[in-house]
């Protein structure tokens, strides 16, 4: 029996739906299923050796968004109103996300959305599946907190609703993590808050080799230069030098978002970003299923 590959796609900025991570999926499971036939005919239905599962986290903070967006146009006529409303989807979620010494409620609902949705990877592909996350914008940002906290218990505790949700496998305690995609990040942004611009998690996870001694692991990180929120990382300090394998730099969107911010939600099912996914993933297959 061969081992599946379990994906979680994780959201940023901007109005989602539930359906958000559909046509992404769509695309890196038909490349993915490409990669896989052309070295093992023999899995008779290759697409089920992937299993994706999104992160939808958005219901946590739209409320609150709509409400204040609704507040502030009784105050009077602004202009800009499209790029107002994109800065009030990035800034206050945001600033909502961070946690306080008094109040991280959303840090901690949100994360507990990720925790129930690595359950559920745990559940479709097992228990020592390896772990592969897809994030994009500010989903990037909740995933490197997600995975700093289970890899570094001493220096920030698991918030306990979402320690309720973490079972006891490998899958869920983030010791089978081996590879991260990055989309439009702006952690770099984040790496303000910290002296000589933070700390990056592992990945690999530490713990990969003594379950896959033959998975490396690789941390992509792509970004659009018209993309005011999405930035390259291995510049940031020795760190993120190591951490990170590549920044690539892609050109996403069309005619009329590929030269402007607009960029920055049109990577999802962009050719520049599915291709070297899927094909990332069915090399972690291959490796594991040799």
């Amino acid at each position: 029996m061969s081992q599946k590959i379990a994906v979680a796609i994780i959201h940023g900025v901007g109005k989602q739906d539930r359906y958000f991570a559909d046509g992404m999926s769509r695309e890196i499971t038909d490349r993915f299923v490409n990669h896989i036939r052309k070295k093992n005919n023999k899995i008779q239905n290759p697409s089920e050796e992937l299993v994706i599962e999104p992160i939808y986290w958005a219901p946590v903070l739209q409320n609150s968004e709509d409400e204040l967006w609704k507040r502030l146009n009784r105050g009077g006529d602004m202009d800009l109103l499209t790029l107002r409303q994109f800065l009030i989807d990035f800034g206050a979620d945001a600033i909502a996300y961070q946690p306080t010494k008094k109040d991280s409620h959303i840090y901690e609902e949100i994360h507990k959305i990720f925790a129930q949705k690595l359950k559920k990877l745990a559940e479709g592909a097992g228990d020592t599946a390896p772990l592969c996350i897809i994030a994009h914008s500010l989903g990037s940002v909740i995933a490197s907190n997600y995975f700093y906290d289970l890899q570094q218990p001493g220096t920030r505790k698991i918030p306990s609703i979402v320690k309720k949700e973490i079972a006891n496998t490998l899958l869920e305690m983030g010791k089978t993590f081996t590879s991260f995609y990055t989309f439009g990040s702006p952690i770099a942004i984040w790496s303000l808050r910290y002296k000589d611009f933070g700390k990056p998690i592992s990945v690999p996870s530490t713990n990969l080799r003594k379950h896959y001694s033959n998975l490396t692991g690789e941390w992509i990180n792509f970004y659009d230069k018209q993309d005011i929120l999405g930035y390259p990382l291995k510049t940031l300090n020795d760190a993120y030098r190591k951490a990170v394998t590549e920044d690539i730099e892609v050109n996403v969107g069309g005619i009329f978002t590929s030269w402007n911010p607009a960029s920055h939600m049109e990577y999802w099912t962009d050719n520049d970003i599915t291709k070297p996914i899927a094909r990332s993933l069915a090399n972690v297959w291959i490796s594991v299923n040799q």
